[in-house]
């Protein structure tokens, strides 16, 4: 709810014999909406003919059931839910990415943000190569291509860019005969597979776009890992694993993922009610009701009312029909937008000492807004808790804040920050306590860049949303 971007969703199936896809691929991306809600497309593989339809808004409105019933059956499809962090919402750079070649055809789709991409760029321009997209996944789909000319397969050519793309990536592409699934060697973006009931895989972000389409979660695509599947199974080519540090975006765990779905072993509900409750712990508060902020918020209160023994209620009522708010251009239109989405339940806040949970605070507009609602409905005093960390610091792997301008925590205390907002309290989970939510294992790091500002990786040179754009289309 604090005009964060979400990351993209990507799902791909494979099945031995040709199935409806585009139906299961509908039900896999919309499952996956919610990491998506600029553009979205698909590309169903009937004997090796590819079947592409891709446009700009949400699923429903891509895919109406005469598009499903044009893309038919396949042995092979790929789907992607996009919000784009490199490159404008336009329909060039609606996912996937068909490219023709000289060895047959490949698709891709795409969740991440490479830090070298722009390095990368200009060096394949200088070598005469010419771009189609200002987003960062052609830089991918241009190098793949390139070497699968003399790579023996789409795998082995995948393998061998991994050595020179850096950032987060998490992708599954598709040839006539072949469905792979890679993820970079730190693990920043979740991507997991399953098995079908009928024979076949499917890969998807998230486990709950596993569960749409009726498959059996089996794990985690390793870091590092590549994953083959066709006629003979499933292949696991193992050559980038364990030579990085692991550095999955904790970020998935309090606002992206799903509540259903499943990270590291643990489901995301789990984590953020563990949230909440050490939020509890952390920042007390004296106060009547605890309420949460949909949708994101709501587990984490739940665990904050059950660490501290205050009770819970549902604060707020949420037009299911409203697209989340950062998806209007402008603060003003999106302010407006969350008085069209949200609307206080007075009776459980009238006249109490409220405390807000949220799953964030990033430029405090949004919660602003909030907490003056609470105070229209009658609430005495307003106690905002953030069950992640203060935003301190861009991200530079997917999440949409690329500069510490606006970041309402900089260079600001909790109490100033509670007096601009109009709380009578402020307060943060700590970055030690959000890098504990999946469990205390040692060995599954997380990345809290955008908190700590301890990058993983060397940040890009150049760090603006639309540096490939050259020229603005109005």
């Amino acid at each position: 709810m604090q005009s964060l971007h979400e990351e993209c969703g990507v799902f791909g199936m494979y099945v031995p014999q040709e199935a409806p896809l585009s139906t299961y691929v509908y039900a896999g991306l919309t499952a996956l909406q919610h990491r998506g809600q600029e553009s979205c497309g698909m590309v169903v593989n009937r004997g090796g003919l590819f079947s592409v339809h891709k446009g700009i808004g949400l699923v429903n409105d891509v895919f109406p059931p005469q598009i499903l019933e044009q893309l038919g059956s396949g042995s092979i499809a790929i789907g992607h839910a996009r919000y784009g962090t490199t490159g404008g919402n336009e329909m060039c750079n609606v996912q996937p990415i068909v490219v023709n070649h000289l060895k047959g055809h490949t698709a891709l789709a795409h969740n991440g943000n490479l830090t070298n991409a722009l390095e990368l760029r200009t060096e394949l321009e200088r070598d005469g190569a010419i771009f189609h997209t200002t987003a960062d996944t052609e830089v991918i789909s241009y190098l793949i291509t390139r070497e699968r000319l003399t790579a023996p397969s789409m795998a082995d050519a995948a393998c061998n860019v991994m050595d020179r793309i850096k950032g987060a990536y998490s992708l599954v592409m598709m040839s006539p005969t072949k469905l792979v699934a890679l993820r970079d060697e730190r693990g920043f973006r979740p991507l997991c597979y399953g098995t079908l009931p009928g024979g076949g895989y499917a890969v998807a972000s998230e486990s709950c776009a596993l569960d749409a389409v009726g498959a059996t979660y089996v794990r985690e695509v390793e870091p590092g890992e590549i994953l083959v599947f066709d006629k003979t199974g499933i292949r696991s080519i193992t050559d980038h694993c364990n030579k990085k540090p692991r550095s999955l975006c904790v970020f998935e765990a309090v606002y992206f993922a799903r509540p259903d779905s499943v990270l590291d072993g643990v489901t995301v509900h789990q984590a953020r009610v563990r949230a909440g409750e050490l939020l509890a712990q952390e920042c007390p508060a004296e106060a009547d009701v605890v309420v949460g902020v949909p949708d994101s918020g709501l587990d984490a209160a739940l665990g904050f009312s059950r660490a501290s023994g205050i009770p819970y209620e549902i604060g707020f009522v949420k037009n299911k029909y409203i697209a989340r708010t950062f998806i209007v251009p402008g603060q003003n239109n999106r302010e407006h937008k969350v008085s069209l989405k949200l609307n206080p339940v007075v009776s459980s806040v009238a006249g109490k000492r409220v405390v807000l949970v949220d799953d964030s605070i990033v430029r405090g507009t949004t919660s602003k807004r909030i907490v003056r609602m609470l105070r229209e409905a009658g609430a005495t005093e307003i106690h905002l808790r953030s069950s992640a960390p203060a935003f301190l610091n861009p991200c530079y792997y997917g999440t949409d804040v690329d500069s510490r301008e606006n970041l309402i925590a900089v260079d600001r205390t909790n109490q100033e920050i509670a007096q601009i907002i109009g709380a009578d309290s402020v307060g943060y989970l700590s970055v030690d306590s959000v890098q504990r939510l999946m469990g205390n294992d040692p060995s599954k790091g997380y990345c809290t860049a955008c908190f700590g500002g301890k990058y993983p990786t060397e940040p890009p040179a150049d760090t603006r949303k639309y540096r490939f754009t050259s020229a603005i289309t109005v």
